[in-house]
């Protein structure tokens, strides 16, 4: 392999500033105006810097110092982003672990990353060797207001993340400034207005959280925290966004489409969104999606992409006519400061093959795994931008004229009969049908070791089963025969990662539960 004789897309360069001294500045420009909304509480940008500060303080009387790290267990609210910014300000790592996760899997995490603290409400299961710091109420804002940022330094941990691992544990890694102070930067300029009033949705362990966050306060924005409640109540969700004024979201394909599903031309004029970035999982752009953009003509839809590695890696915004919006829309260009390589399968297909990212998004690699950082984090030649390492993502790709189209996991291709099938076109073409709201199809392997294509799905409201016939019928006229479904299962919800994608492990668990049923229930009726 030769950089060279890999596609190349480059973001060009650039300088930002550390997102701690545009916060800070952002403090001084306009200290009453609204940083963070938590329900009926509203905090000034002097206020949260106060509180921030008054967290800073606290850790540094535990013996924080600048590099050590500092996990947080809290639930999604201001004080929780109080606990972020002042992890940061004290030059630490932010270790965000969810508090709702099994004390097993948190203690595996504590016990991984070895903070110097952590930062938990009053009852925590998790037993770390440092102390313990309780966040502090929020405190009146001094005069003046003294914030200590630390001395920002490109390479210095911001936060580390915890990833899934093949091992059933999961893995560690840590980002710098050089990467989240390009990402916070890009995203206050990027988007219509810096100073949107944007949900925090996603959970604090995701790294869509820090866009959301970081971005938002860096562009003189609002962060609304979403009750934890209406992450699945799609009805409920539409009607907060438009009590809350939200301009700005970020939020999975799947929470997307259900959002789109609910939503009535009544509900959708009192919205005041002017932008919606979809991220971590391949949107599907569904006649749902597609009505309810053209029912919003001041609202773009952004679709996002990156790796816990890596951040945020490329964007592309969908033109203003929703209808001509192909079914998978490209993954878009690189960032500034990024520049991402195609490692080609086959000589004569240069333009398709695993996706290498390169520049300011890369972290230093995996938390104590050295093995696994040597075989993801590779040396390169000097790439078209002068780069020498890079992250194997994993992903294949498709350079297009409207830059990189996703196309599958490399290590999860789906072949049937020798033959690739794309999984995502299965399901939007499931999506097309008028009775289903929300599909997923996955490769199931029966218990004699047969492989098949299957699909589960969720019906609209008011939409009665079994629509399994129907369903393959009409898939048999838009697909080829080995891209059509044996089965389709009917669930009554589409199971979901943490983080708000489509767990597929799980729908195939619940696929391979239908099908014994099934079995059963014929061996009853023989």
């Amino acid at each position: 392999m030769t950089a060279h004789s890999m596609r190349s897309l480059w973001g060009g360069p650039v300088t930002p500033d550390c997102f701690l001294t545009t916060f800070v500045r952002r403090v001084a420009e306009d200290p009453h105006r609204e940083a963070v909304a938590d329900g009926g509480r509203s905090y000034s940008y002097a206020e949260l810097a106060a509180w921030a500060q008054a967290v800073a303080d606290d850790l540094e009387a535990a013996g924080v110092r600048t590099g050590d790290r500092v996990a947080v267990t809290l639930p999604r609210g201001a004080s929780a982003v109080a606990a972020l910014l002042g992890v940061m300000l004290r030059g630490a790592a932010y270790v965000p672990l969810d508090p709702e996760y099994p004390a097993d899997r948190l203690q595996f995490m504590i016990d991984d990353c070895a903070p110097r603290a952590v930062i938990a409400a009053d009852h925590t299961p998790v037993h770390a060797s440092g102390p313990t710091v309780r966040i502090p109420p929020a405190p009146k804002v001094p005069e003046p207001l003294d914030l200590r940022p630390v001395a920002c330094d490109p390479g210095l941990p911001v936060y580390i993340i915890y990833t899934s691992g093949s091992t059933g544990w999961p893995k560690g890694v840590a980002l710098s400034h050089r990467c989240i102070d390009t990402m916070a930067d890009w995203q206050a300029s990027h988007s219509p207005r810096p100073d949107l009033r944007t949900a925090q949705f996603a959970p604090l362990n995701f790294d869509v959280a820090f866009q959301e966050i970081l971005g938002t306060l860096c562009g003189g924005g609002t962060v609304v925290i979403m009750p934890e409640k209406l992450r699945r109540e799609p009805a409920r969700l539409l009607r907060w966004l438009a009590d809350q004024r939200v301009e700005r979201l970020f939020i999975p394909f799947v929470a997307l489409q259900m959002l789109a599903v609910t939503a009535r031309p009544d509900t959708l004029e009192t919205l005041h969104l002017v932008e919606v970035n979809t991220a971590g999982e391949q949107v599907v752009c569904s006649e749902d999606i597609r009505s309810m953009f053209a029912a919003m003509p001041g609202c773009r839809l952004v679709n996002h992409y990156g790796q816990s590695e890596s951040a945020m890696v490329t964007s592309h915004i969908l033109g203003p006519d929703s209808y001509a919006w192909p079914h998978l829309p490209p993954i878009g260009v690189p960032l500034p400061g990024c520049e991402l390589l195609v490692d080609p399968e086959d000589p004569e297909t240069p333009h398709i093959g695993e996706l290498l990212v390169a520049g300011h998004p890369l972290s230093d690699g995996y938390l104590g795994r050295p093995e696994l950082t040597a075989e993801r984090y590779i040396t390169i030649p000097p790439s078209p931008a002068g780069h020498t390492r890079a992250f194997r993502t994993g992903d294949l790709v498709e350079l297009t004229d409207e830059g990189l189209r996703f196309l599958s996991r490399k290590d999860s291709q789906t072949k049937i009969r020798g033959i690739r099938v794309d999984l995502l076109e299965v399901d939007a073409q499931l999506l097309a049908d008028p009775d289903i709201a929300t599909a997923a199809t996955a490769l199931v392997t029966t218990r004699s070791g047969h492989a098949s294509l299957r699909a589960a799905v969720v019906l609209r409201a008011g939409r009665a089963g079994p629509v399994e016939a129907t369903a393959l019928a009409r898939l048999r006229t838009v697909l080829p025969e080995v891209a059509v479904p044996v089965s389709v299962t009917e669930l009554p919800e589409l199971p979901r990662t943490p983080s708000g994608k489509i767990d597929r492990e799980a729908v195939v668990t619940l696929i391979t539960d239908d099908l014994g049923r099934r079995r059963r229930d014929r061996v009853g009726r023989a």
